[in-house]
């Protein structure tokens, strides 16, 4: 029985994995590191900022601090800011499925993004008010593909719940990566995959992939759990 939905954001709900790559782009050139499209999606997509920031220096031989580390996720979080004065890039049928979903479950969403990117764009497209509860880079120690992230979320849409918690099998995650699709099943949560950010046969691993969210319905997702 589906109880609960949980979402990624980038990539998901938001067509921004470009904007993200390109933000990487230019802090990384600053330090005169390259990052191509190609080396992005294979390597980095899925990854929090902070991940991808050490996997990048590690790969090239660098060094790379706490303090240079913030830094770095600082500034690209202002370049990001700056892109999307530009206008918010929504997938097709996002602001008709959220509604509808949330007034028959509780959902959720579990991002590598920052908290202020998340809130600030849920606001500006009128959905802040359809998630319970959102977890962020900030909330988590280790990104994706560990499941730190989903089981926090999972805890948190149970608080306050004396009986009848959501258990991980009555909960569904809506991912478009490899690193999410594996976070999730080692939460032990059902994962659905959209191919917004990779080919569909990269994400098999899921229990099922749809090309993109028009293709929802509530009677689809809870066939999953059935």
């Amino acid at each position: 029985m589906l109880r609960a939905i949980i979402f990624d954001f980038n990539g998901v709900l938001v067509n921004d994995e470009p904007i993200h790559l390109d933000m990487f782009r230019k802090v990384l050139e600053e330090d005169g590191i390259p990052l191509d499209e190609k080396e992005y999606y294979a390597r980095y997509l899925g990854m929090d900022d902070r991940s991808c920031f050490r996997a990048v220096y590690e790969l090239h031989g660098r060094k790379l601090d706490k303090s240079s580390l913030a830094d770095k996720i600082r500034r690209k979080a202002v370049y990001y800011r700056e892109a999307l004065e530009e206008g918010i890039p929504i997938f097709p049928a996002v602001l008709e499925l959220i509604p509808q979903l949330s007034s028959h479950f509780p959902l959720a969403i579990a991002s590598g993004a920052l908290r202020s990117e998340i809130e600030r764009i849920l606001e500006r497209i009128g959905l802040s008010n359809s998630f319970q509860v959102i977890v962020s880079a900030e909330d988590v120690n280790e990104g994706k593909p560990n499941p730190e992230i989903f089981v926090k979320t999972l805890q948190l849409l149970n608080r306050g719940k004396a009986k009848a918690s959501i258990q991980p099998s009555e909960c569904l995650v809506v991912e478009d990566s490899k690193e999410g699709i594996l976070a999730a099943h080692r939460a032990g949560i059902k994962c659905l995959a959209v191919a917004n950010s990779h080919p569909a046969e990269e994400l098999t691993e899921a229990e099922a992939v749809v090309k993109g969210l028009d293709e929802l319905s509530i009677p689809f997702l809870e066939k999953l759990l059935s």
